[in-house]
């Protein structure tokens, strides 16, 4: 479970935990993030068992990114550590739920989380892993933030290499910060993003900025649009739906709603068939959240024709 500060990740692993306790679905859940000194949720593997991240900073004199830095690549060089930590669950075939830090640079310049995941998780157990990237969904109401929130997306998911689902999250507060300009559909496709880049360029609020960088703002939507990797799901944790359909998502992307184990090593099966699908969730909210009517056609931006 992967994302920004704030972006819910421990709030929607403490969900997690209480739909599998539900459901009898056997899970060990794993704390990584070495600045998280409140979890919400039941941890059984947790980083300060090993590192500190207060005592290094205090002896190594480093700042917080600084000393999460140190923390995870002493995590790297002692990784047989957190392999004999998890290995009696993977042995018993429990699901495996790894918290991970909101740092965006330990997963986009650094290379020790990587390693940790592929060398050690992945390559030393034997277990398949996806990554779930939460981002905050009001960020839609802004399109110069939604912008950065693709870009960061994108450059998690290719520096990664797993399977990888993004998801909106806190989809309930969607519309806290203002109404987003396109319909819901739109921020979770991520596509025609020409209409986006348009938006943004004839924005009064910025105007002069905005007409400054034009070309870096299309050549930013395009630069996206050409990966055609993108697409959201949507996510609110007290929503018994959307918790069962995201984790529909995510067992299809490891292999697990396709394993015999589910029936016997994961405990019940999650009551899939009752959950809606993601199409008819997003016009639900959309029905709920937003303020005006017409929405069923895409919005030009001003200026397109």
């Amino acid at each position: 479970v992967m994302g920004p500060c704030g972006s819910g990740k421990s709030t929607y692993c403490h969900g997690l935990q209480q739909m599998f306790d539900l459901v009898k679905r056997k899970a060990v859940f794993v704390n990584l993030d070495p600045a998280n000194d409140n979890l919400l949720y039941k941890c059984d593997i947790d980083i300060e068992d090993l590192v500190s991240l207060e005592v290094v900073m205090q002896e190594l004199k480093l700042g917080p990114n600084g000393g999460l830095m140190y923390c995870l690549e002493y995590l790297q060089e002692n990784a047989q550590w957190l392999m004999d930590k998890l290995a009696p669950y993977v042995a018993q075939q429990y699901y495996v739920v790894i918290d991970c830090p909101g740092q965006v640079e330990l997963f986009t310049l650094q290379k020790a989380f990587r390693s940790i995941i592929h060398n050690t998780i992945e390559g030393g157990l034997q277990v398949r892993l996806t990554a779930v990237h939460l981002v905050d969904s009001h960020l839609c109401a802004d399109p110069h933030k939604y912008l950065s929130a693709m870009i960061l997306s994108l450059n998690v998911q290719m520096q990664i290499e797993l399977p990888h689902i993004n998801v909106l999250s806190k989809i309930d507060l969607l519309t806290k910060y203002g109404t987003p300009a396109f319909p819901l559909q739109f921020y979770t496709e991520a596509t025609n993003l020409s209409y986006l880049a348009d938006h943004i360029i004839h924005q009064d609020s910025f105007g002069p900025f905005n007409q400054k960088y034009a070309k870096l703002t299309a050549g930013l939507c395009e630069l996206i649009e050409d990966f055609s990797l993108l697409s959201f799901a949507v996510l609110d944790v007290q929503n018994a739906d959307s918790m069962q359909a995201l984790q529909r998502l995510v067992d299809k992307a490891n292999g697990c709603s396709y394993s015999d184990v589910q029936s016997g090593g994961f405990g019940d099966s999650l009551p899939y068939g009752d959950a809606p699908l993601f199409e008819s969730q997003i016009a639900d909210i959309q029905e709920r959240l937003y303020d005006d009517d017409d929405y069923s056609e895409l919005k030009l931006p001003q200026g397109r024709s």
